[in-house]
């Protein structure tokens, strides 16, 4: 399924591009779906870029009724790998879920771009789920059980990207 949603922050694409990279901890507050998310390693990479490797934990507020046997809220647990380009205010990333390895495989890339006098945060992606990986999930039902996990998900980011956007606004005016 492709992931694609776009937001609006009113303030310049270097700013927005480095408070959003360098603080994404203090923005979990502020997404309906987000827990938690922590810094595992951050590595200064020549040219400016940084590849950052951040834990997000899930609220599991929205899962779907047909996933809930099979989908917990203890297992809404990713890794995101991300490197962020300064040069051109990008981001690469690939996400790894920790309950299922191989059964939810997304990626994509970021682009913070000047939008009048402010910035929109274009996302792009893919996400694809193989219910078949995910123990428990019955043959009979892993179509069904994918396509709900991937709807949620596709869902989850357009969401996400809303709940950033004002996040980064409300955080940005705050520092003046």
């Amino acid at each position: 399924m492709e992931i694609r949603a776009d937001a609006t922050i009113p303030f310049p694409p270097e700013r927005v591009f480095t408070a959003y990279r360098d603080r994404l901890v203090e923005l979990a507050e502020f997404l309906p779906n987000i827990a938690s998310i922590t810094v595992l390693s951050r590595e200064e990479l020549a040219g400016g870029d940084v590849k950052l490797v951040n834990e997000w934990r899930g609220s599991g507020s929205d899962i779907p009724k047909v996933a809930r046997p099979f989908l917990s809220e203890d297992k809404l647990r990713w890794t995101d790998h991300a490197t962020w380009h300064a040069a051109d205010f990008t981001v690469d990333w690939r996400s790894d879920v920790h309950a299922f390895p191989g059964a939810v495989l997304s990626s994509g890339k970021n682009r913070f771009v000047a939008a009048g006098q402010g910035t929109r945060l274009e996302i792009r992606g893919e996400i694809k789920v193989d219910a078949r990986k995910i123990p428990g999930v019955p043959g009979l039902l892993a179509g069904t059980v994918s396509a709900a996990v991937e709807k949620l998900l596709g869902s989850q980011v357009a969401s996400n990207a809303t709940a950033q956007a004002g996040g980064l606004t409300r955080m940005l005016q705050r520092d003046g």
